[in-house]
């Protein structure tokens, strides 16, 4: 789950990890008052979206007066942001957060993570900030510092101090660049995160470290131990299928191809989304039903597919083991007839019931292609398109 930066800087504030002073915004005349309130001879507006990269798409700008600021708010609300995490289509700006300005003297990156290759809670900084650290990891590797922690020791004091000297810092700003990453450490822990990235990290003129951003993701297996998380879900931000999906625990992910895809098993359906690239053609999704699907999971699945509008044909691919082919055929029959489907499907079965789930499309009534493999379902699937 992602969260917006005003929010991420919230949970810093209760953690101890220093930001500066904002106030959210959603309309004009809330954003002067709020600039006014601030008082400060700068603020900055920024557009609240779940991506980064907003200063370059223009979700990030100074403000010299609350009414410069009303303007800006005024031109950002409502805009289409496109960024580099965005995509093409981009991001509709529903909130500003309105910050006071500081007086900075250098831009820091600083992101902590669970790195699967060690299984180790691993921080990673770089003197490259406010630019993407994935355009700093490919052109740039040996700009990022890396510190692993132990999890039976936790964030060491000497860690921070070697990424402090790492990144060049002295004097005070050591020490206060160690209590921050400790802070840091313990917000991650403490909520489940599964990425915090503050970039840019600031080093004030006075040695001051403040958290400019917040990029805040959670760990979704984890909500449950953290109900207030939830509150800072903003269903606005999330793509409307995959909200859908996970009312019906299906793992949904959308994508810009046009053959929608069901599957259950997640390598299957990884394998499933390559045969398709293979043999010419696009997955519109990545979707799986799990293991133990009902029928009205199925169905729920099916309906799900079909209402991207980019779909232009829909392959099955099952193969029940405690999921049975004649459970996933009767889904399948029920959300054909029950949106009345017009478009291509191809589905292949294997497994438990396999006969009695074929006998059931097969007297349907629906124009069902049938394969007997994966790479024949997927060929089936690209010729009905074209």
């Amino acid at each position: 789950m992602k969260i917006h930066e005003y929010q991420g800087k919230e949970l810093f504030r209760k953690y101890g990890v220093p930001t500066p002073s904002g106030i959210l915004a959603l309309s004009p005349d809330e954003a002067e008052a709020a600039a006014k309130k601030l008082a400060t001879p700068v603020v900055v507006v920024k557009a609240q979206i779940h991506a980064g990269g907003r200063g370059k798409g223009g979700g990030v700008k100074l403000a010299k007066s609350p009414a410069e600021a009303k303007e800006l708010t005024r031109q950002m609300l409502g805009m289409q942001l496109k960024t580099i995490q965005t995509g093409p289509e981009g991001q509709k700006v529903h909130k500003v957060y309105i910050e006071q300005g500081l007086d900075i003297g250098k831009e820091l990156y600083l992101g902590v993570t669970l790195d699967r290759a060690t299984s180790r809670i691993t921080f990673m900084a770089s003197t490259e900030g406010g630019v993407e650290i994935e355009e700093v990891a490919e052109k740039h590797p040996e700009k990022i510092l890396r510190a692993v922690v132990d999890p039976a020791i936790g964030f060491a004091d000497f860690q921070g101090r070697e990424l402090a000297f790492g990144l060049g810092l002295t004097g005070p700003t050591v020490n206060k660049f160690v209590q921050f990453c400790s802070a840091l450490y313990q917000m991650y822990v403490g909520t489940d995160a599964s990425l915090v990235e503050v970039n840019p990290l600031v080093i004030l003129k006075d040695g001051g470290v403040v958290a400019l951003d917040a990029k805040v993701n959670f760990d979704e297996n984890a909500l449950y131990r953290h109900k207030e998380l939830l509150e800072y879900r903003d269903l606005a931000e999330e793509e409307p299928r995959e909200t859908q999906a996970k009312e019906f625990d299906l793992a949904y992910i959308a994508l810009d191809g046009n053959i929608g895809c069901m599957v259950n098993g997640a390598g299957l359906a990884m394998a499933t989304m390559d045969t398709i690239k293979l043999v010419g053609g696009a997955p519109a999704n990545f979707l799986d039903v799990g293991g133990g699907a009902s029928k009205e999971k199925v169905t729920a699945a099916f309906k799900l597919i079909l209402a991207d509008p980019q779909v232009k044909a829909v392959l099955v691919n099952i193969f029940g083991g405690i999921m049975k082919c004649d459970v996933i055929a009767e889904g399948i029959i029920a959300a054909a007839k029950e949106v009345q489907l017009k478009i291509p499907l191809v589905v292949r079965l294997e497994g438990t019931n396999v006969e009695q789930g074929k006998e059931l499309l097969r007297n349907s009534g629906l124009a069902i292609t049938p394969a007997d493999n994966l790479r024949q379902a997927a060929e089936k699937a690209v010729a009905a398109i074209k």
